[in-house]
């Protein structure tokens, strides 16, 4: 699974700026919990063959005990909880402060990987002026300058230095033939309801985990002969002194889930509409290339307006999924899951999908004879043949002349002669553009 670095430090010392510089992109998951102003971040980033997560939190003050300050300590304590290495930031130019100091006597005391690391160093010597920060006790500090990209790539070297990561990537061994379910969507949306319906008993409770680890949790389960592996993502409580009357769930489970998974279940509540949460993690699925369904769970506790305002909101909201197929259940009242279960077959059918060359390049062909691209300035690209890239995702891969210049809009007309075709419903579809390149380009 990826590794997961959480940056913590006190406000204004480029948290966010960082968190930007090592995700390359403003969009990440958020965690939103009702009540709270201050919430986590949550990106990937890639280093070489190494991918990781990263956690952007708000600024951490350990000693408050009242107001946002202790719900926003609450936030970095989870941060640091799910991540298994930690980069504190500290400002270089604003110099070491009390709260600096508070900051690390916490962290010492979890016994993490920790880098320390001062932010907006650039122009600046390694000498006296980033001596003070020795004091930390956490060892040698790292210059960098998020606003610069300045040793981002160290930072993150050595953030996961000690995590042992294999030179070569690691698959995870799975049995032969074992299809994998995750069941994504925010807490008591009636994921772990689903699967216990599912599995005709009550396999998964709410329970009180003692520690800090939320791991997803994996059911084998076996159905009309075929072995299943449903992953649950389920929210779990944890009441005590750090977490009380705040609903946790790790936002970090639920992506290395997906991650893992082959077919995704989007579980919406139907009582809540569909919220900015669910879009993120609607967003991430499509990025990380999965199958998925949706579903709206407890159909049966609204009535007909708010079944209109609903529906209006999943064409809206999500509507980037428009390819997978849409259920309306109950998983209390098991009402709607036998086609809701077969869809998922489906998605996955279609993620591992084998199309032909030659139907690929008929049906290209066809495509454009139909609508040709539009012409780019003096050249009109030229669209030849195609073939199957990969699986899970689907890729197809265009081939042919400056097509450079073919618009995302005419990409979503071919992935819509694609999809009709090979009936690609619940899967993303890549379409990939390769330009052939010109032997005489260079001779005089």
């Amino acid at each position: 699974m990826k590794p997961v670095l959480a940056l913590v430090g006190r406000p204004n010392v480029g948290k966010s700026t960082l968190f930007n510089r090592l995700t390359q992109s403003r969009d990440a998951i958020v965690a939103d919990y009702a009540g709270l102003t201050r919430d986590r971040h949550y990106g990937n980033g890639r280093q070489g063959r190494h991918e990781f997560i990263v956690i952007d939190t708000g600024g951490f003050e350990p000693t408050a005990e009242t107001g946002i300050y202790k719900e926003m300590a609450n936030q970095t304590r989870q941060a640091v909880a799910e991540a298994d290495a930690v980069i504190f930031v500290v400002d270089a130019r604003a110099g070491l402060s009390a709260q600096d100091h508070d900051i690390a006597n916490y962290l010492r005391k979890l016994g993490k990987p920790c880098v320390l690391t001062a932010n907006k160093a650039e122009g600046m010597q390694e000498g006296a002026q980033l001596a003070e920060f020795y004091e930390l006790g956490l060892g040698e500090v790292l210059p960098v300058s998020a606003a610069h990209g300045q040793g981002l790539r160290t930072l993150v070297d050595r953030a996961l230095e000690p995590l042992n990561l294999p030179e070569e990537d690691e698959e995870e061994v799975v049995e032969p033939g074992v299809i994998k379910f995750a069941v994504a969507g925010r807490p008591n949306v009636g994921k772990s309801t689903l699967i216990n319906t599912w599995l005709g008993e009550e396999r998964l409770i709410a329970f009180d985990m003692p520690g800090t680890t939320r791991d997803a949790i994996r059911v084998p389960f076996e159905r009309q002969g075929q072995k299943f592996e449903l992953i649950d993502t389920a929210g779990l409580r944890r009441k005590g002194r750090v977490f009380e009357a705040v609903e946790k769930f790790s936002v970090v489970k639920t992506l290395q889930a997906i991650e893992s998974a082959n077919v995704v279940l989007l579980l919406l509540d139907a009582t809540q509409g569909v919220t900015d949460q669910d879009a993120h993690i609607a967003g991430y699925i499509l990025e990380s290339g999965r199958a998925v369904v949706l579903a709206v769970n407890k159909w049966d506790a609204v009535d007909d307006y708010q079944r209109q305002q609903l529906q209006r909101q999943l064409e809206t909201r999500l509507t980037f999924l428009k390819f997978a197929n849409l259920h309306f259940i109950s998983a209390r009242k098991r009402q709607g899951l036998e086609p809701l279960w077969k869809s998922m077959l489906k998605a996955h059918q279609a993620a591992n999908r084998k199309m032909s060359t030659p139907v690929l390049t008929r049906l290209l062909q066809q495509a454009v004879q139909f609508q040709t691209p539009k012409k780019s300035g003096m050249y009109r690209p030229k669209l030849r043949y195609a073939h199957q890239g990969g699986m899970n995702p689907p890729v197809i891969v265009v081939h042919g002349n400056s097509l450079e210049h073919v618009s995302d809009a005419y990409k979503r007309y071919l992935e819509g002669w694609f999809r009709k075709e090979f009936e690609l419903t619940g899967t993303p579809l890549r379409i990939e553009m390769k330009t052939s390149t010109n032997p005489y380009a260079d001779k005089d």
